[in-house]
C-alpha cells in the first residue's frame, strides 16, 4: 500500500518544473539541481509556473510512485521560506488550498 505520511521527509523544488517530465526527468532534477538521491525514500514536490499543477515523486521499495494534481480553479500557495524542506502538514495545507500566511503552529514535542 502506498501513501504519504508524516514519517517521510518532504522537499519542494524551488524552481519551475516542466509538467511534461516523467519519472526519469524529475529524478534528474532531484539529482542534478537539488543535489539529492531520488532513491532515498524522501518525497519530492514539483510545481509548474502557473502554480495550478503539482507532481510528487516518491521511491517506494520496488519503484517510483508519482502523484499528479491539476487544479481546475485557483493556484497552489508556496511557502514564503527559501528552504526546500517542508513538513507533511504544510503539504496538506497547500493541497487543501489553505493560506499559509495566517497559520500559527504551536510547539509540540519532536523526538530527535
Amino acid at each position: 500500500m502506498f501513501g504519504l505520511t508524516q514519517s517521510h521527509r518532504y522537499y519542494l523544488y524551488q524552481g519551475v518544473a516542466d509538467m511534461r517530465k516523467g519519472f526519469n526527468g524529475l529524478s534528474g532534477i532531484v539529482m542534478d539541481q537539488m543535489g539529492s538521491n531520488p532513491l532515498d525514500g524522501s518525497v519530492y514536490i514539483f510545481i509548474n509556473r502557473r502554480r495550478n499543477r503539482m507532481k510528487i515523486l516518491l521511491w517506494e521499495n520496488t519503484g517510483f510512485l508519482m502523484y499528479y494534481k491539476r487544479l481546475e480553479r485557483g493556484t497552489f500557495e508556496l511557502p514564503s521560506s527559501a528552504e526546500s524542506g517542508i513538513s507533511w502538514e504544510t503539504l496538506m495545507l497547500i493541497l487543501s488550498g489553505i493560506s499559509l500566511k495566517r497559520i500559527v503552529k504551536r510547539k509540540r514535542y519532536r523526538r530527535a
